[in-house]
């Protein structure tokens, strides 16, 4: 495996849910979900340095390309835009991404609470996973989620992540540190034909 950026950049779409590498003109459309989700994202996500309407101005979003657009091109990461007929609502990134005996990275996600309960998400993690797997050269992601996030881990849980530890005091969130599940899924997980999406779609016939 020479090429650390394997299997990015990339553009992935199943129905009206795609997932597209980051535009420097998303900066508004980004600031604007953000601004409007503090209450809904604010208790699962990492303690802004600032107040949240001030680190989720448009001007914010050109550090957050920039280090996206860097760890991406390092290999690092595979940060996605993600669009819901052909709207911004989300985010989801592979991210740490470790090559060589590891093979391995995490995933994060986030989505607009006014599109939640639409599939967006598990669709989204789908295809970022499959494609991980496919064409990144991964063999395992792991997500860690609150245990107090119920829909989230209904998605992992959903698409086959199996549940593999409790991290105490993981991450600094809301005032506080969190405790977070691990789940992970590898390769050898998945048997069903098309992958991650294939199960996803298997459970809603």
């Amino acid at each position: 495996m020479t090429d650390e950026r394997m299997g990015w950049p990339v553009v992935l779409t199943d129905g009206p849910v795609t997932l597209r590498p980051y535009r420097r003109r998303d900066a508004k459309p980004w600031s604007a979900m953000r601004r409007a989700n503090e209450n809904w994202l604010a208790k699962w996500e990492p303690t802004p340095l600032g107040s949240w309407y001030d680190t989720h101005h448009p001007a914010s979003f050109k550090a957050l390309y920039r280090d996206l657009a860097k760890s991406a091109k390092s290999g690092a990461a595979m940060p996605f835009a993600v669009c819901y007929d052909g709207v911004f609502v989300g985010q989801l990134t592979i991210g740490n991404i470790v090559r060589r005996a590891f093979r391995s990275a995490y995933a994060g996600y986030w989505v607009d609470q006014g599109h939640a309960g639409r599939g967006i998400t598990p669709t989204a993690l789908a295809l970022a996973v499959d494609h991980a797997f496919a064409y990144g050269g991964l063999h395992r992601v792991e997500v860690n989620i609150q245990p107090d996030n119920r829909p989230s881990q209904r998605v992992v849980e959903k698409l086959g992540f199996r549940r593999e530890a409790m991290h105490e005091r993981y991450l600094y969130i809301d005032g506080g540190w969190r405790d977070h599940i691990g789940y992970a899924v590898t390769i050898e997980d998945i048997s069903e034909p098309g992958g991650l999406l294939g199960r996803l779609k298997a459970l809603s016939v």
